[in-house]
């Protein structure tokens, strides 16, 4: 366990009591994953994951799986963004609209080869993202193409947004989802809403102009957190920083850092009244893995780190997690098991 510094991290640095997670099993294999997590109203679990053992180098699909015993088995349910010839379809935002459909914000690379055949992840362009959804909990799936192009500025300029996390109803009813856009060593997040249930988007918002993978969260009110990971530095100096909202997304404020350098990328979610637990990977060397972190007050402080699951390389990652009506909380996650293209998703259920 990390001890926490009060300089680096931001809030207390008590230690949080916690029941120790069981180990984590194998959920899905041969995917790199990247799951998002999402709980139906019925305690359907779905996670929507890239279905190919690598990091988007060839051609691939986005898919859905559904797991109803709490994740501990999953079966293949749909496939949202299923790909063209020649890209693939990795990189997404999901979400719930207000009348209980799912719906999939989908982006991916163009110039991929045939699966099997690795790609420069230098060659090829972003893809506009489609707009999916799901009417029967993700069984099929429709899909449309119009989406708004970034602010022609910065790394905006004929590029396209790539879309990641949750997507939350504000406290407007609209849908708000993060997206950011990316070019050779720049980074700009920012949201966008749909004011029509998601079936369009617009209202660009910046949040992080420094950071990408922002996972946000509307903790009530008008208030929302964002867990954004933050490139001022290369390599393994890559963090998660905290930033607020106080208007309903429309403004952000940076607030300090929520986990040391190495560990990435972030996932918000509420576990009912103030509490809002943040979940993690660890890159650190010899300390591989998930980590999460908890908030007593809506995120003003944060207990001390513990860790989830551990991994056996430093590729993991990208965890989700969704609490239950039991109480438990089930966490999604990536890990490659060993060189090579040998990737799974992992899940762990725990209780605070």
């Amino acid at each position: 366990m990390l001890k926490l510094s009060r300089r680096i991290f931001l809030g207390s640095a008590a230690a949080f009591a916690q029941n120790v997670p069981a180990p984590a099993w194998t959920a899905i294999q041969g995917v790199c994953a990247w799951p998002n997590l999402q709980l139906l109203k019925d305690g359907t679990l779905i996670a929507t994951i890239f279905n190919q053992p690598c990091h988007g180098e060839w051609e691939g699909d986005l898919d859905s799986w559904a797991s109803t015993d709490g994740g501990v088995t999953w079966k293949l349910r749909g496939q949202p963004g299923p790909h063209e010839p020649r890209t693939n379809r990795m990189n997404c935002a999901v979400g719930q609209s207000a009348g209980g459909d799912l719906i999939v914000l989908v982006s991916g690379w163009s110039n991929r080869e045939p699966r099997g055949i690795s790609t420069s992840p230098l060659r090829g362009q972003i893809l506009k993202p489609w707009v999916c959804r799901s009417a029967d909990a993700g069984k099929t799936w429709t899909h449309t193409t119009a989406f708004p192009d970034p602010p022609p500025v910065g790394t905006g300029i004929d590029n396209q947004f790539v879309p990641f996390g949750d997507i939350h109803i504000a406290g407007d009813g609209a849908l708000v989802a993060s997206v950011y856009t990316r070019k050779n060593d720049g980074r700009n997040n920012g949201v966008l809403r749909s004011r029509d249930d998601g079936r369009t988007w617009g209202d660009w918002r910046e949040l992080n102009p420094i950071g990408n993978e922002t996972s946000i969260l509307h903790a009530g009110g008008g208030k929302w957190l964002a867990a954004s990971r933050m490139f001022e530095r290369g390599g393994d100096q890559h963090h998660i920083e905290l930033f607020t909202s106080s208007d309903d997304a429309r403004t952000w404020r940076r607030r300090g850092p929520l986990t040391l350098p190495g560990q990435i990328t972030g996932h918000l979610t509420k576990l009912g009244d103030r509490r809002i637990l943040l979940t993690y990977g660890n890159r650190n060397r010899s300390n591989y893995g998930v980590d999460a972190r908890i908030s007593e007050d809506g995120g003003e402080r944060w207990g001390a780190p513990f860790r989830l699951a551990g991994a056996p390389q430093s590729d993991c990652g990208y965890p989700a997690s969704a609490m239950m009506a039991s109480g438990e909380i089930a966490t999604v996650f990536y890990a490659r098991v060993s060189p090579g293209h040998f990737y799974e998703m992992r899940a762990v259920k725990w209780k605070v």
